[in-house]
């Protein structure tokens, strides 16, 4: 039903192998990978495996180390490490520019394999190829890019995923304290989906290193039942933000507003393992690096789609 989206960086791969006891049948993650070699994403496959969860990999990225070449991804893991293990998907990138030979090629690899239309514009031209290459068993949609009702009715047969980049990236000090990340969680079947997803709080837009922090901020997710289950982000930031000097010192400040906020009576934040382990870093004093801090509010967002999904399947 939820569909996380992940590109193959350090922590993301991080967070996938930390969570995968969390991953079920109601929660698949799409991996794109992006980083050669691929030992930290075979760890985290690993972890998938030996839980026995369903995950995609993206065959063609759109972006990293293979998007120009995915002919040793290809080797890596569809010859040298997934060819004993079925409960998995190959993904197909249907970008404007994709070829016959290109859906081809990916549908050697895998007899199960998902189609995440990204910037594709005929879904009727699609659809007939598609036809002729069989084996399609999920359709995931990237919203704004593949939107169109009129090019999604064409993709009827299999599972239908929609993507919602719920995070909008901007420099730190220039986030608000709170806005809206998504509703895609209560409404997706509304949109005629079967499962919704989204990129955590990293955001779709892709970079291969980041600026300079002159502003730390933590990013937490929160489902709110005074607005009706919808959710929404809340960005704690440090006070600082003039210079990139003291980024330990910038958290601490960001944390101490993560913890007052938590602690407050009626605060709608979920006490996952991920906030507990921040409030425990407030309380030290330790300032763990940001990928970790990163790291930590991704596994929050996982946490808390894990709870949702668990107590509307109970309700």
């Amino acid at each position: 039903m939820y569909y996380p989206y992940f590109r193959g960086k350090q922590y993301e791969l991080i967070t996938i192998r930390e969570n995968a006891h969390r991953m079920g049948n109601a929660l698949i993650p799409i991996i794109e990978p992006v980083k050669s070699p691929t030992s930290s994403l075979k760890r985290a496959l690993q972890a998938l495996i030996e839980q026995g969860c369903h995950f995609i990999v993206i065959a063609n990225p759109s972006c990293g180390d293979f998007a120009r070449d995915p002919a040793a991804l290809h080797t890596a893991l569809a010859e040298e490490y997934l060819t004993d293990y079925d409960n998995w998907s190959v993904g197909c990138i249907a970008r404007d520019g994709t070829t016959p030979e290109v859906l081809q090629t990916v549908a050697a690899i895998h007899d199960q394999m998902t189609i995440v239309h990204d910037g594709y514009r005929r879904g009727a031209n699609l659809a007939n190829l598609l036809q002729q290459t069989g084996g399609v068993t999920r359709h995931v949609f990237i919203e704004h890019s593949a939107s169109s009702r009129v090019y999604r009715r064409h993709f009827a047969d299999g599972v239908r995923v929609l993507i919602r980049d719920g995070f909008e990236v901007r420099t730190n000090r220039d986030h608000p304290d709170v806005e809206h990340f998504s509703d895609l969680h209560i409404t997706f079947e509304e949109e005629g989906m079967d499962g919704f997803g989204d990129y955590l709080i990293v955001g779709r837009e892709y970079s291969e290193t980041g600026g300079p922090a002159y502003a730390v901020a933590v990013h937490l997710t929160y489902v709110d039942p005074l607005e009706e289950d919808d959710m929404f982000v809340k960005h704690y930031i440090s006070d600082r933000n003039a210079s990139p000097v003291d980024p330990g010192g910038k958290f601490a400040e960001a944390l101490a507003k993560l913890a007052a906020d938590v602690d407050r009576v009626g605060s709608p934040m979920f006490r996952t393992e991920a906030v507990e382990e921040f409030m425990q870093l407030h309380e030290r004093g330790h300032y763990p690096g940001l990928g970790y801090v990163k790291k930590l509010s991704m596994q929050h967002h996982v946490e808390l789609m894990t709870h949702f999904l668990e107590s509307r399947s109970q309700s």
